[in-house]
Order: structure tokens, then C-alpha cells, then sequence
């Protein structure tokens, strides 16, 4: 009893385990190539499958993300016959996992010997100049020859780059002069062009200084005009003022004197004032009228009569 039971766990163990074996769950972007006894009988593709035990066997697991392979430095020759060392990234994918298995022994191998001759082909056509200008060109020539290679292999080129091309020491020394020049030709242009500039900004500010100080110059010099102007205007017009001011006056004086009706006397008075104010002048030569001239007569008159008056009161 104990023993038939003990059968049947066992038993019922091994065809758990058989067929836990017998399932298989395919990853996201990955294939599995199966064979039967050995011989090629199904691909299978993402999710959970079941292979017959014992018979059925898994020959390979295919990734088929993008890959990324990075070959050693490859020496080739170029027209002129300058030998250098060129260095390639070839990336694909794999489209047909049967084919990868079964169409070549080592496909990364065989890409490798296959890029390595498809370079040395299109260098060789190429000279030393071509080939450092000339990169997207050897890049796309080479694509196109890998992947038409490479497609009974199950496999896609997407890109291949030139990742470093290596020339002789004695041409990189001579490529380094050049770029130095070059670079020390392009800095003296550059100085130059910054001299030019310089001068020129230099200029048109000289010039602008000169524009300004004409303009200041001819600021002050309508100020002053002006200022001068005003000066006369002011001058005249105090003149005139003062011309008003005196005929006035002098308005003002005859016309009291006409109302005060002066006699005679009183006006040959005013006219030897104004006779003796005119002899005090530098004038060497006076012409006296006939009313002064008995004027002053009856003037001398007076001052005699007053010197006999004078002994007299003594």
C-alpha cells in the first residue's frame, strides 16, 4: 500500500517535471530555432510554446534587437598608395533566425572578414585627400555591399561608420603643420579684420566728435548772436527811454513856464544864464544876440551902482 503510493508520487513528480520541460516562454524581440531529431522544424516567436520531450530541443536562442559590433583597426591602401588603419561600427539586425543559423558558421566572424574586404575595395579607389573628405561616402557604399552580402545570412545592415581612420605617422605630422598654418592664417585674418573694424569705429568717432562740437560751436555762436542782439535791443530801447524821459522834462518845463507867464525880464534873465553857461564852454567863438547884448549892459549897470552904494553905507 505504501509502496504503490509512494510509486505514484513519483511518477506523478516525473511528468511534472517532463512537462515543465516541455514548455518554453519566448521573450519580447527574441526567436528560438527548434529542431526535431535534429533537423530544422519550426521557428518560434514571443510567447509560450510546447516541444516534444526528448524529441524536440531548442538549437538557438536569436536576439532580434539592433546590434552593435565594433571591429579592430583594419590596414588598407589607398590610390596613391598610403597605407593607414581604418576601424569600423557595423550595426544590424537579424531578420531571419533560420537563415542566421543555418546560412554561415560565425556570422560576426564573417561580417568582419566581409567589411574588412569591402573597405580595402572602396579605399582603394579613393586617395589620401578623398578619403579624409569623403566619409558619408565610403559609409554608404559600404552599407549597401554589407547588407546585400549579408542577406542569405538572415542578417540586416542598417549603418555602417568609419569610426577612426589612422594615417602614417610622418602624414599626420605634415596634416597637423597644415592645420597649424591654417589655423595661424585664419587668426592673422582675423586680427586684421579686427584692426579694420577697429579703425573704422575709431573714425566715425573722431567724426562724430567733430559733428558734435560743430554743432556746439554753432550753438554758442546763435547764443551769443542772440545774447548780443538782446544787449543792443536792450541799449536802444533805454536810449529811447531816456530821449522820452528828457523831452518830457523838457515838455514838462516850458509848458509850467507858459503857464507861470514869465515877463520879459524874466526871460532875458534865463537867456543870460544861459548865455553865461555857454561862455563857460571851450567855444572860441560866440555870436551874442542884440536882446543879451543890452542885457548885460543893464547887468554892468547894476554892478557899478551897487559898488557906489557900498562906500557910501560905510
Amino acid at each position: 500500500m505504501n509502496f504503490g503510493f509512494g510509486f505514484l508520487l513519483f511518477l506523478l513528480f516525473v511528468v511534472i517535471v517532463v512537462v515543465m520541460s516541455a514548455i518554453r516562454i519566448v521573450p519580447q524581440a527574441h526567436a528560438y530555432v527548434i529542431e526535431r531529431l535534429g533537423t530544422y522544424t519550426a521557428t518560434w516567436s514571443v510567447g509560450m510554446h510546447f516541444k516534444v520531450p526528448v524529441i524536440d530541443k531548442v538549437a538557438k536562442r536569436v536576439t532580434l534587437k539592433e546590434q552593435v559590433v565594433d571591429f579592430a583597426p583594419q590596414p588598407v591602401i589607398t590610390k596613391d598608395n598610403v597605407t593607414m588603419r581604418i576601424d569600423t561600427v557595423v550595426f544590424f539586425q537579424i531578420t531571419d533566425p533560420k537563415l542566421f543559423c543555418y546560412g554561415v558558421e560565425n556570422p560576426i566572424m564573417a561580417i568582419e572578414n566581409l567589411t574588412a574586404t569591402t573597405l580595402r575595395n572602396i579605399i582603394g579607389d579613393l586617395e589620401l585627400d578623398q578619403t579624409l573628405t569623403s566619409r558619408e561616402t565610403i559609409n554608404t557604399k559600404m552599407r549597401a555591399t554589407l547588407d546585400e552580402a549579408t542577406d542569405p545570412w538572415g542578417i540586416k545592415v542598417n549603418r555602417v561608420e568609419l569610426k577612426n581612420i589612422i594615417p602614417p605617422a610622418a602624414i599626420q605630422d605634415a596634416m597637423e603643420k597644415q592645420m597649424k598654418a591654417e589655423r595661424e592664417r585664419r587668426e592673422q585674418i582675423l586680427i586684421a579684420e579686427g584692426e579694420k573694424k577697429s579703425a573704422i569705429l575709431r573714425a566715425e568717432g573722431h567724426k562724430e566728435s567733430v559733428i558734435l562740437e560743430a554743432e556746439a560751436e554753432k550753438q554758442s555762436a546763435i547764443l551769443r548772436a542772440e545774447a548780443k542782439k538782446e544787449a543792443t535791443i536792450r541799449e536802444a530801447e533805454g536810449q529811447a527811454e531816456a530821449i522820452i524821459a528828457i523831452q518830457k522834462a523838457n515838455a514838462d518845463g516850458i509848458r509850467l513856464l507858459n503857464e507861470s507867464a514869465p515877463s520879459g525880464q524874466v526871460i532875458q534873465l534865463k537867456s543870460l544864464e544861459a548865455f553865461g553857461k555857454a561862455a563857460d564852454g571851450k567855444a572860441t567863438k560866440i555870436i551874442i544876440p542884440s536882446e543879451i547884448q543890452g542885457l548885460a549892459g543893464l547887468a554892468k549897470s547894476i554892478v557899478e551902482v551897487a559898488k557906489d552904494d557900498a562906500p557910501a553905507a560905510q
